[in-house]
């Protein structure tokens, strides 16, 4: 039996679904208010740029490669004052996000080490809480 890559198990509709149900999540949750503030009004761009990070980390074709060139998320975050609050809080969101979405046990377990490592590698601020930033993510 061969091991299967997130991209396999989820299929290119199952991770646009997980994009689109993670900023809703963000959306909902007053818990995500502060991962919330750090984004546009909109999120249907980011969703689409996200689908597309996901496709290709998570096994798949290239997609954001082939549309946005590389990417650094550390660069890409670098300009938001993302505490360990902000983090849990985006680790809140995709969790509720792959259980809205009915992931399997073997794909949450699967994504939770690599999550939590991108979390934290973007996390770049370890003092006092402040409050959200008021610049947003990806807005073009």
């Amino acid at each position: 039996m061969t091991a299967q890559t997130p991209y396999e198990i989820l299929g290119d509709a199952g991770i646009k679904r997980l994009a689109s149900a993670f900023y809703d999540v963000m959306d909902e949750l007053p818990q995500a208010a502060k991962v919330r503030a750090m984004h546009a009004e909109n999120l249907d761009d980011i969703k689409r740029k996200l689908a597309a990070y996901l496709t290709g980390w998570m096994g798949g074709p290239p997609v954001y490669l082939a549309a946005y060139g590389t990417v650094c998320l550390t660069d890409v975050h670098k300009p938001y004052l993302i505490d360990a609050a902000a983090r849990d809080q985006w680790l809140l969101c995709m969790r509720e996000a792959l259980q809205r979405i009915d992931a399997g046990e073997e794909l949450v377990s699967m994504l939770e080490e690599p999550m939590q490592r991108i979390a934290d590698a973007v996390k770049n601020y370890d003092g006092e809480p402040q409050a959200p930033s008021t610049r947003l993510i990806a807005r073009g």
